[in-house]
């Protein structure tokens, strides 16, 4: 038995490679079966710009697609739940001579930050501050770290709360550029959001968060439009209308930007990603 055990365990050690490369063939062709419908063919539409380099889906070229239209002033980014630096919205920014900060609660996170991030760290293109953010400290701690009212990027990806700390920054801030997960399980048509809890994190169920709906209508409030969301259906992206002009598909409504929850397009293909040498 052990060793049939150990036969299958060396098999799958050599073919899980090639099934690697399957997966990333059979995604990458629904991705291009998906852009290939009439939706997506409007050049105002972001998802035909989508790519990853450090980014969990394709957020990283849609993010250069916005910046390419509404130009760039402060290159400052903060982003919030950052993990470990090495998979999230702004860390390519960090490459391209971007400047900002990072919010992390775990704590393990923020040492590995620490650690493989120390040359932003040091020269100061870069600071990390670990906090679980709340709706009591959101606008304290982005005060504390120095951040502009006009940022050009805000990105928040905290799970169960992030509707509620959205929220209250955009009581004092002003950033230029959104990025936010939505709960896409929940059609467009629907405002919903998770009642509020700073004491509760996300129980991994499909309980967290708000609709896509919710943000627009948060967003109209501040005075932001919704310009899009990635084909996995996770993130969103608003940019103050004041930018918008006509420069991105209109209406911004969720009944026109909504994707479908496809956590089955969130993959990661290549090398694994490094910001210096893991030493």
């Amino acid at each position: 038995m052990f060793t049939k055990i150990i036969r299958w365990l060396n098999w799958f050690s050599q073919t899980r490679g090639f099934w690697t490369n399957v997966q990333s063939a059979i995604l990458q062709q629904y991705r291009e079966f998906l852009l290939q419908q009439e939706r997506y063919q409007n050049t105002k539409r972001l998802n035909q710009f989508e790519y990853q380099v450090f980014s969990q889906n394709g957020e990283d070229g849609i993010l250069s697609e916005i910046f390419k239209r509404i130009e760039e002033t402060n290159r400052i980014f903060v982003e919030i739940g950052v993990g470990s630096g090495l998979e999230n919205n702004t860390t390519f920014l960090l490459l391209k001579d971007w400047k900002g900060a990072w919010i992390e609660g775990n704590r393990r996170s923020v040492a590995f930050i620490k650690k493989h991030f120390a040359a932003p760290l040091y020269d100061g293109r870069l600071s990390v501050l670990q906090e679980v953010v709340s709706r009591e400290n959101a606008e304290f701690l982005l005060t504390k770290l120095g951040i502009p009212i006009a940022p050009d990027l805000l990105s928040i990806d905290i799970d169960r709360n992030t509707y509620y700390v959205l929220e209250t920054i955009l009581r004092l801030f002003r950033p230029r550029v959104i990025v936010v997960e939505y709960n896409g399980l929940f059609p467009p048509n629907i405002d919903w959001k998770v009642d509020y809890s700073p004491t509760h994190l996300w129980n991994r169920t499909s309980y967290f968060g708000a609709s896509l709906k919710a943000y627009e209508l948060l967003g109209q409030q501040f005075g932001y439009s919704l310009v899009g969301c990635d084909l996995c259906g996770i993130n969103a992206f608003l940019v103050r209308a004041d930018l918008c002009d006509n420069k991105f598909e209109a209406p911004f409504t969720a009944e026109n930007h909504y994707e479908p929850l496809r956590d089955f397009m969130v993959y990661r293909a290549g090398h694994p990603r490094a910001f210096t040498d893991l030493v």
